[in-house]
Order: C-alpha cells, then sequence, then structure tokens
C-alpha cells in the first residue's frame, strides 16, 4: 500500500511555534515516526509539506499518477478556506484522512468549520502528533 502524508501551511515550524498547542515535536520527528510505523505494517509512505496552496494541489494531483493508495492530509490553515484543495481531492478520488494536531473545534470559531471533514474517511482532531498514527493505522486497517 502506498500512503502520501501531506502537511499545509506553517507545519514545517512544528517544534518552535505555539508549542501549548502543537506541542515540542519537528515535522521531521513525526515523518521519523510514521515512517518506522509504517515499515512494520508493509506500507510505502511519503511526505509533502508546503506553505503554497498550488504546491499542495499539484501533490495531489500527482497522487493519481503515482497510484497513492490513501492521503493523509493535514490542510492546517487552508482547513477553513481551500474550496480548491477540497475540488483536488474530490477530483482524484482517492480515500484521505484529515488531520489536526490541536481540536480544532475547540478553538476560535473561525477554526471550527472544515471544508473537508464530510467528504474525509474521518477526521482525527485533537489527538495530538498521534492523530498522524491513527489515521495512518485506519487507512492499514481499511486497505
Amino acid at each position: 500500500m502506498k500512503v502520501l502524508i501531506i502537511n499545509g501551511p506553517n507545519l514545517n515550524l512544528l517544534g518552535l511555534r505555539e508549542e501549548d498547542v502543537y506541542g515540542s515535536e519537528s515535522l521531521k520527528d513525526i515523518e521519523k515516526k510514521l515512517k518506522a510505523h509504517a515499515d512494520g505494517s508493509n506500507c510505502e509512505i511519503d511526505f509533502f509539506q508546503s506553505n503554497a496552496e498550488h504546491e499542495l494541489i499539484d501533490s495531489i494531483h500527482n497522487a493519481l499518477i503515482e497510484k497513492i493508495d490513501v492521503i493523509i492530509f493535514n490542510p492546517a490553515g487552508y482547513t477553513h478556506t481551500s474550496v480548491a484543495l477540497r475540488d483536488a481531492l474530490l477530483a482524484v478520488k482517492i480515500p484521505f484522512y484529515e488531520v489536526h494536531i490541536s481540536d480544532i473545534s475547540s478553538r476560535e470559531d473561525f477554526r471550527k468549520k472544515s471544508f473537508f471533514s464530510d467528504i474525509a474517511e474521518d477526521v482525527y482532531s485533537g489527538h495530538g502528533t498521534n492523530g498522524y498514527l491513527l489515521a495512518l493505522d485506519d487507512a492499514i486497517k481499511n486497505k
């Protein structure tokens, strides 16, 4: 099984920004943990992060060409604003899981609406960085 983990804007600063909200793990720490978990599950895993919406869209489009089976996506700030990313996910028809390190439902009002939750296989919000592992386990179990 081929899994693509996509992370949106500002997640490259994990471990440096708002540790009280996002914790102290860096994105590289999370990737290392997910890679080790995937290796034990006979799963090929790739990672992509960008602060640019069009690059995230391109990575979703390329997932179709690369025959990715499942996407795990933390859209970050684009969660609440990007119809274009939603449309890209609908276009490629690749099952995806939505992940948020913080619990978006308990944050500011503008963060409570996700453009992705209703089309995702499942949503992991507020589990810290373990949300990625939960999504990966779910993807492996359901593939």
